[in-house]
């Protein structure tokens, strides 16, 4: 009630505002409802997804660990999975000269086709999705939650995600990170695990 107080009038169809009100809420920082953005069909795509038991894809292990496991199980045979620390990405990143995030998610491209994807601290990780869609034509994602905060590249890779060839939700600017990631990843999961 705080935040819709706060908040006042906003455009967010009820679905988007759930998302935006848990990101606000796991911040206290209201330019979550100003920065964020949806593609058409977002929410949908992403809430079909993991009711057909896709695969839940996380940047980082930090992600990982806040996401409500147990309404993922219900939902389905989705993973959530990580492959930043995996040593074969480890090698394989350090061989071709690039981030883990990087190799990590050419990985994912491969093993968990049509995945929805949360992508809270490495932007090299959400500038790889759209090169692999866009460049190499692998499967686009169910749905790219793309959060990631920083100085270095942050913003210009949302802004490069707002023309995405396939489903997002985007924060513009520099703000993001794990915890705005987890909030939003939580509230898709609690909409799936509603929604008739």
């Amino acid at each position: 009630r705080i935040i819709e107080a706060e908040m006042g009038p906003h455009a967010f169809s009820p679905q988007e505002f759930k998302i935006v009100q848990r990101a606000i809420h796991a911040t206290a920082d209201f330019d979550f409802g100003r920065n964020v953005v949806f593609s058409p069909g977002a929410i949908e795509s992403g809430v079909a997804a993991l009711k057909a038991g896709c695969d839940l894809v996380v940047d980082v292990q930090m992600i990982q660990a806040g996401v409500s496991v147990g309404i993922l199980n219900k939902l389905g045979k989705g993973r959530l999975i990580c492959a930043i620390s995996d040593p074969d990405v480890i090698h394989d990143a350090k061989a071709a000269g690039v981030t883990r995030a990087i190799m990590a998610m050419r990985k994912h491209a491969k093993t968990s086709p049509g995945a929805v994807y949360a992508i809270g601290n490495a932007p090299t990780a959400l500038l790889e999705i759209l090169r692999l869609v866009i460049e190499e034509k692998t499967p686009p994602p169910a749905l790219v939650i793309g959060v990631p905060v920083g100085f270095v590249s942050a913003l210009e890779s949302k802004e490069a995600l707002l023309a995405a060839p396939f489903p997002f939700i985007a924060a513009r600017g520099r703000k993001g990170g794990s915890t705005v990631a987890v909030s939003m990843v939580n509230a898709l999961l609690r909409l799936a695990d509603t929604k008739n």
